[in-house]
Protein backbone atom coordinates (compact mmCIF):
# COMPACT_ATOMS: atom_id res chain seq x y z
CA UNK A 1 0.00 0.00 0.00
CA UNK A 2 1.22 3.46 -0.91
CA UNK A 3 -0.14 6.35 1.17
CA UNK A 4 0.19 10.03 0.28
CA UNK A 5 -0.20 12.49 3.16
CA UNK A 6 -1.05 15.81 1.52
CA UNK A 7 -1.92 19.36 2.53
CA UNK A 8 -0.69 22.92 2.76
CA UNK A 9 2.51 23.92 4.52
CA UNK A 10 2.03 23.73 8.27
CA UNK A 11 -0.65 21.04 8.09
CA UNK A 12 1.71 18.45 9.59
CA UNK A 13 2.35 16.33 6.49
CA UNK A 14 5.87 15.32 7.44
CA UNK A 15 5.25 14.78 11.14
CA UNK A 16 2.04 12.84 10.57
CA UNK A 17 3.47 10.98 7.57
CA UNK A 18 6.40 9.71 9.66
CA UNK A 19 4.00 8.57 12.38
CA UNK A 20 1.79 6.75 9.87
CA UNK A 21 4.82 5.07 8.29
CA UNK A 22 5.94 3.97 11.75
CA UNK A 23 2.54 2.50 12.53
CA UNK A 24 2.44 0.72 9.16
CA UNK A 25 6.10 -0.34 9.53
CA UNK A 26 7.07 0.97 6.13
CA UNK A 27 9.39 3.48 4.51
CA UNK A 28 8.66 7.23 4.62
CA UNK A 29 9.72 9.91 2.13
CA UNK A 30 9.28 13.65 2.41
CA UNK A 31 8.19 15.23 -0.86
CA UNK A 32 10.60 18.09 -0.15
CA UNK A 33 13.46 15.67 -0.87
CA UNK A 34 12.28 15.35 -4.49
CA UNK A 35 12.52 19.07 -5.29
CA UNK A 36 15.39 20.05 -7.56
CA UNK A 37 17.83 22.58 -6.12
CA UNK A 38 16.30 25.37 -8.24
CA UNK A 39 12.88 24.84 -6.61
CA UNK A 40 14.38 24.90 -3.13
CA UNK A 41 16.29 28.09 -3.96
CA UNK A 42 13.12 29.78 -5.22
CA UNK A 43 11.15 28.87 -2.11
CA UNK A 44 14.03 29.86 0.16
CA UNK A 45 13.99 33.27 -1.56
CA UNK A 46 10.23 33.55 -0.90
CA UNK A 47 9.24 32.98 -4.53
CA UNK A 48 6.24 30.68 -5.04
CA UNK A 49 6.66 27.75 -7.41
CA UNK A 50 4.91 27.71 -10.77
CA UNK A 51 3.25 24.74 -12.43
CA UNK A 52 6.35 24.38 -14.61
CA UNK A 53 8.39 24.02 -11.41
CA UNK A 54 6.01 21.47 -9.93
CA UNK A 55 5.51 18.99 -12.82
CA UNK A 56 9.02 17.44 -12.70
CA UNK A 57 8.77 17.27 -8.89
CA UNK A 58 5.41 15.48 -9.05
CA UNK A 59 6.66 13.06 -11.70
CA UNK A 60 9.67 12.24 -9.49
CA UNK A 61 7.36 11.43 -6.58
CA UNK A 62 5.13 9.32 -8.85
CA UNK A 63 8.22 7.38 -10.05
CA UNK A 64 9.26 6.76 -6.46
CA UNK A 65 5.81 5.48 -5.48
CA UNK A 66 5.72 3.28 -8.60
CA UNK A 67 9.14 1.83 -7.72
CA UNK A 68 7.96 1.00 -4.19
CA UNK A 69 4.78 -0.61 -5.53
CA UNK A 70 6.69 -2.58 -8.19
CA UNK A 71 8.97 -3.92 -5.45
CA UNK A 72 5.93 -4.97 -3.40
CA UNK A 73 6.77 -2.46 -0.68
CA UNK A 74 4.45 -0.26 1.32
CA UNK A 75 5.40 3.39 1.69
CA UNK A 76 4.19 6.78 2.90
CA UNK A 77 5.11 10.03 1.16
CA UNK A 78 4.27 13.55 2.32
CA UNK A 79 3.73 16.23 -0.33
CA UNK A 80 1.48 19.23 -0.86
CA UNK A 81 -0.42 18.32 -4.10
CA UNK A 82 -2.69 21.34 -3.65
CA UNK A 83 -4.51 21.19 -7.00
CA UNK A 84 -6.53 18.41 -8.51
CA UNK A 85 -4.21 18.25 -11.52
CA UNK A 86 -1.27 17.68 -9.16
CA UNK A 87 -3.14 14.95 -7.27
CA UNK A 88 -4.06 13.30 -10.55
CA UNK A 89 -0.36 12.80 -11.34
CA UNK A 90 -0.03 10.65 -8.22
CA UNK A 91 -3.49 9.08 -8.19
CA UNK A 92 -3.17 7.84 -11.77
CA UNK A 93 0.36 6.49 -11.28
CA UNK A 94 0.83 2.73 -11.40
CA UNK A 95 1.07 2.66 -7.57
CA UNK A 96 -2.54 3.94 -7.13
CA UNK A 97 -1.94 5.40 -3.66
CA UNK A 98 -4.43 6.16 -0.92
CA UNK A 99 -4.39 9.91 -0.45
CA UNK A 100 -5.03 11.53 2.92
CA UNK A 101 -5.47 15.30 2.60
CA UNK A 102 -4.83 17.17 5.86
CA UNK A 103 -7.28 20.04 6.28
CA UNK A 104 -6.26 22.95 8.46
CA UNK A 105 -7.37 26.57 8.87
CA UNK A 106 -5.06 29.31 7.59
CA UNK A 107 -4.43 30.76 11.07
CA UNK A 108 -3.34 27.39 12.47
CA UNK A 109 -1.00 26.76 9.53
CA UNK A 110 0.45 30.26 9.93
CA UNK A 111 1.09 29.78 13.64
CA UNK A 112 2.82 26.46 12.99
CA UNK A 113 5.02 27.97 10.28
CA UNK A 114 5.90 30.89 12.56
CA UNK A 115 7.11 28.35 15.15
CA UNK A 116 9.13 26.33 12.59
CA UNK A 117 12.77 27.22 12.08
CA UNK A 118 15.42 26.11 9.62
CA UNK A 119 13.09 25.05 6.80
CA UNK A 120 13.39 26.53 3.30
CA UNK A 121 9.63 27.12 3.06
CA UNK A 122 8.97 30.36 4.88
CA UNK A 123 5.78 31.77 6.32
CA UNK A 124 5.66 34.37 3.52
CA UNK A 125 4.72 31.62 1.04
CA UNK A 126 1.62 30.46 2.90
CA UNK A 127 -0.67 32.90 1.08
CA UNK A 128 0.40 31.38 -2.24
CA UNK A 129 -0.40 27.89 -0.94
CA UNK A 130 -3.94 28.85 0.06
CA UNK A 131 -4.38 30.73 -3.23
CA UNK A 132 -3.37 27.57 -5.12
CA UNK A 133 -5.40 25.21 -2.92
CA UNK A 134 -8.26 23.26 -4.49
CA UNK A 135 -9.75 21.07 -1.80
CA UNK A 136 -10.38 17.53 -3.07
CA UNK A 137 -13.84 16.82 -4.44
CA UNK A 138 -15.71 13.59 -3.52
CA UNK A 139 -15.12 12.00 -6.93
CA UNK A 140 -11.36 12.21 -6.40
CA UNK A 141 -11.39 9.40 -3.82
CA UNK A 142 -9.23 11.44 -1.46
CA UNK A 143 -9.86 11.26 2.29
CA UNK A 144 -10.14 14.66 4.00
CA UNK A 145 -8.54 14.47 7.43
CA UNK A 146 -8.90 17.27 10.00
CA UNK A 147 -5.40 18.20 11.14
CA UNK A 148 -5.94 20.49 14.12
CA UNK A 149 -5.55 17.74 16.73
CA UNK A 150 -2.22 16.34 17.90
CA UNK A 151 -0.05 14.59 15.31
CA UNK A 152 -0.60 11.25 17.07
CA UNK A 153 -4.38 11.68 16.91
CA UNK A 154 -4.23 12.64 13.22
CA UNK A 155 -2.00 9.63 12.47
CA UNK A 156 -4.39 7.34 14.38
CA UNK A 157 -7.29 8.72 12.32
CA UNK A 158 -5.42 8.00 9.07
CA UNK A 159 -4.53 4.46 10.10
CA UNK A 160 -8.18 3.86 11.01
CA UNK A 161 -9.29 5.20 7.61
CA UNK A 162 -6.83 2.87 5.88
CA UNK A 163 -8.45 -0.09 7.59
CA UNK A 164 -6.90 -3.44 8.44
CA UNK A 165 -3.68 -4.41 6.70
Amino acid sequence: MIVVVAGVAGSGKTTVGKLVAGRLKCVFADGDEFHPAANVAKMHAGIPLTDDDRWPWLRAIARWTDERAAAGESAVVACSVLRRAYRDVLLTARARPRMMFLVIPYDTAAARLDARHGHFFGRELLDSQFATLELPEPEEAVDLVPATRTPDEVADNIVALLGPK
